[in-house]
């Protein structure tokens, strides 16, 4: 039986803000709220991690997010999740999001868009990387517009060209990039942790084993590694080694599901909430991409990804 944080966090939580969001979300100005909310939010951490980026600390609000001493990557830009790959992938959903939703704010919206390269940049998280920029290139494309396809191309290439201008300006920004790039130590201890978790796997494939001692057993098995704490780093293999072969089937079946909400919704469907279906897909894609190296175990992703399911379930059934 999980802890009651993690029960709250991967299931209680989520499941009552997707119906919550069939509820509230029925109609446009609910749906304007809703991408308000986008846009603030993406606004206040892009200015955060680029502010870290920037090394102006006196700006980042509020300033737990800079104590070394709680969370993890105080090196990064972590933002208040206080964890750089939540961070990353919260900064790279909420710009399709509100790319996706922004009808009459566009304005704000390109701001947002021109800074976001760099606000993931400073995440210094390779699979954050990868994922922000494919899935810019597949939205442009997606909703098939073809200034918008030009301007997703055009922000990647702008990302890396600004990049890489502030890396030759910036000698200690250049080592850090060079070396989150090259750094072999991190996927060195992923591998054995994948290595003890599929050990662990093969020996309860059906039952799993049990959250209690599953990371104790984990970290036993991870002698001479001095970490802070030990977990799988893959929401598949953790699903696997604590729930065993059912608890992965069901997470197949439930993302099935979801992505059944991406298909043709009804004719009078508005375009805001169609352009929201159309990325629907990337935008579980950009979820599952990074779940292979990381427990996706973040409130704020999660919650944000029942809700636009909610959102599109409320769609269907207001109509």
């Amino acid at each position: 039986m999980p802890k009651p944080g993690i029960l709250a966090s991967k299931f209680i939580v989520p499941f009552t803000l997707f119906h919550l969001a069939i509820l509230v979300f029925r109609g446009a100005s609910e749906r304007r709220h809703f991408e308000i909310f986008v846009i603030l939010t993406l606004g206040y951490l892009v200015f955060t991690a680029v502010a870290f980026l920037l090394d102006a600390r006196s700006l980042i609000f509020p300033r737990f997010i800079l104590d070394e001493n709680i969370g993890f990557h105080a090196d990064r830009a972590r933002g208040p999740f206080l964890q750089a790959v939540a961070n990353g992938v919260s900064l790279n959903l909420l710009g399709i999001l509100a790319l996706a939703l922004s009808d009459k704010r566009r304005t704000a919206v390109l701001v947002l868009w021109l800074s976001l390269p760099v606000a993931i940049l400073a995440t210094m998280t390779r699979a954050v990387w990868i994922s922000f920029v494919v899935s810019t290139v597949v939205v442009g494309f997606r909703l098939t517009k073809r200034r918008l396809q030009c301007a997703c191309i055009g922000l990647v290439v702008a990302g890396f060209l600004a990049g890489l201008a502030i890396g030759v300006n910036n000698s200690s920004l250049k080592a850090t990039l060079w070396d989150r790039t090259g750094e072999r130590g991190p996927v060195d201890v992923r591998v054995a942790v994948y290595d003890a978790g599929w050990a662990m796997f093969r020996e309860q494939p059906l039952t799993g084993w049990p959250a209690a001692s599953m990371y104790d057993e984990l970290a036993r098995r991870m002698e001479g590694y001095h970490l802070r704490t030990f977990y799988v780093h893959n929401t598949y293999l953790a699903l696997l080694v604590e729930f065993g072969v059912p608890g992965l089937a069901i997470y197949a079946i439930l993302f099935f599901n979801l992505f059944r909400l991406a298909r043709r919704g009804v004719a009078a469907e508005s375009e805001p909430v169609a352009s929201l279906r159309k990325v629907w897909p990337i935008l579980l894609m950009v979820y599952l991409f990074n779940a292979f190296f990381v427990d996706m175990a973040y409130q704020f992703v999660i919650g944000l990804m029942f809700t636009v399911a909610g959102i599109l379930c409320a769609s269907e059934a207001a109509a």
